[in-house]
């Protein structure tokens, strides 16, 4: 194997030592003052300091929002508003390395994901929804569709900018107003994506972006927004379902996910295993809709078992700011600690571990990419999601197994099918209850592709015509 020299990332973005509340188009304090540090995962250094909003602070924010919507955006006409939807778009175009290099910063995801994925597709999520802003009557949701209003959305760490824009994107081009909680682990991008805001001259309240912990999102949940936009948790979905029901608020949840990747033995193995390393340690194993459960027919599952294991040997962990690396740092200690745990569940339960062998850097929050074999469907590592770099094989004889194998979860948000045969390919498909099949490739994403989940990984749709409906009065 070639070994490859360090690629450092040459750029380093201008990071505040301090970031204030993102309200009615400025940056203030908390109004009690409480502030708390962002840190780097892959050093445990401190990158800078940021207040933490309260629950005055909710109000307040809500409050520019709904002035806002009122007077300047919800009359304003959709063309006029694409206008500074194609402007953020551009911006974010015209910054992207910046972007790109704090993400990773931030996050600790792999500088060539941030650069060639998250930055990419956020912008195009404000590309595409900037052309349906005049365009919603024809969007087959009524002749004259009206704007909710205010729009509560709490995202997650694992794609901050990226889910940022699924979220705020569809909301301006309807017509809504925003107030926004990142993740409290990852708030960089979403401050730097307010002072674009300003730099684009939206006006003042259209966007309210606001860090914080568990208790800022439920105030956000709680308060007087018309609707509440949700990824992350199962749990906390649950939650937030709970606390909004019998109220008229609208709600979309993209919650967790247990997607089996199911390689059929007419499948081409090699392009089905390189498939698999995507769809399971693309981002750390950090993505709801990752491919964390392999199903592999019996009669070629030593083969492919043999070159999923010398793909994985290839792999680089290591600094997220080195373009070579294929796998960044966990994005938290928290994290890390619920990766091992369950790692040490699959074993007691036992299943067999493997890792390659590779140096984890001293500092920082790593984990070597784990696959598991001789797995049950009553294993712990079979039902939960571990939202790590952790990959379950399971076997199968026949198609119907796999299609029960895959069905027995309780989530639906994803699934892969790889098999030359395109009658067997639209076979599954039908029998897969999850809200996204993939066939013979794996994690491709496009803003025109609606994208959501059944059961435990929520409902409604972000992303096409399809997510415009969750932003619309109709």
């Amino acid at each position: 194997m070639f070994e490859y020299a360090p690629a450092p990332e040459s750029v380093r973005p201008d990071i505040k030592e301090h970031y204030g509340l993102f309200i009615g188009g400025e940056f203030v304090d908390a109004e009690d003052g409480a502030v708390f540090k962002s840190v780097n995962p892959s050093t445990e250094e401190a990158l800078f300091t940021v207040a933490e909003a309260g629950e005055a602070d909710v109000a307040k924010a809500v409050a520019a929002a709904r002035r806002a919507h009122e007077t300047v955006w919800g009359p304003m006409s959709g063309a006029e508003r694409g206008k500074y939807l194609f402007r953020i778009a551009r911006l974010l175009q015209e910054k992207a390395r910046e972007f790109a290099v704090a993400e990773s910063m931030d996050n600790g995801k792999p500088i060539k994901e941030t650069r060639d994925f998250d930055v990419p597709t956020a912008a195009q999520h404000f590309f595409y929804h900037a052309g349906w802003a005049d365009k919603l009557s024809y969007a087959g949701l009524g002749a004259d569709p009206k704007p909710l209003g205010v729009v509560g959305q709490v995202i997650p760490w694992n794609f901050p900018l990226l889910m940022l824009a699924w979220k705020i994107a569809p909301a301006l081009a309807c017509g809504n107003t925003v107030v926004l909680k990142p993740a409290e682990t990852t708030p960089l991008t979403a401050l730097m994506f307010a002072e674009l805001c300003q730099e684009a001259g939206l006006p003042a309240g259209v966007v309210n972006i606001l860090p914080g912990a568990g208790a800022t999102g439920s105030a956000l949940v709680d308060s007087a927004v018309d609707k509440v936009a949700f990824t992350g948790s199962t749990a906390v979905g649950r939650a937030i379902a709970k606390a909004v029901a019998g109220s008229k608020k609208k709600v979309t949840l993209e919650l967790g996910g247990k997607a089996a990747n199911i390689v059929f033995d007419d499948a081409p193995i090699d392009q089905a295993v390189e498939g698999v390393v995507n769809g399971i340690f693309f981002n750390q194993g950090h993505v709801c809709c990752a491919g964390s459960r392999l199903l592999v027919q019996e009669s070629v599952a030593d083969e492919v078992l043999e070159r999923l294991k010398a793909r994985v040997e290839t792999l680089r962990v290591g600094d997220p700011l080195d373009k070579n690396t294929d796998i960044g740092a966990i994005n938290s200690a928290e994290q890390l600690s619920r990766i091992r745990a369950l790692t040490e569940t699959g074993e007691g339960e036992g299943a067999d571990v493997w890792q390659p062998a590779c140096d984890l850097p001293e500092r920082g929050f790593w984990f070597r990419p784990t696959v598991f074999t001789g797995v049950q469907q009553s294993m712990r590592i079979a039902q939960e999601e571990i939202f790590g770099p952790v990959l379950s094989v399971l076997t199968f004889r026949t198609p119907d197994e796999a299609i029960a194998k895959a069905n027995n979860t309780p989530y639906g948000l994803s699934a892969g099918v790889w098999t030359e045969k395109g009658s067997k390919i639209l076979w599954a498909a039908e029998r897969l209850r999850a809200g996204v099949v993939w066939a013979n490739t794996f994690n491709q994403f496009d803003a025109a592709s609606p994208f959501g989940g059944l059961k435990e990984s929520g409902y409604g749709r972000e992303g096409g015509r399809q997510g415009l409906e969750a932003y619309l009065d109709v």
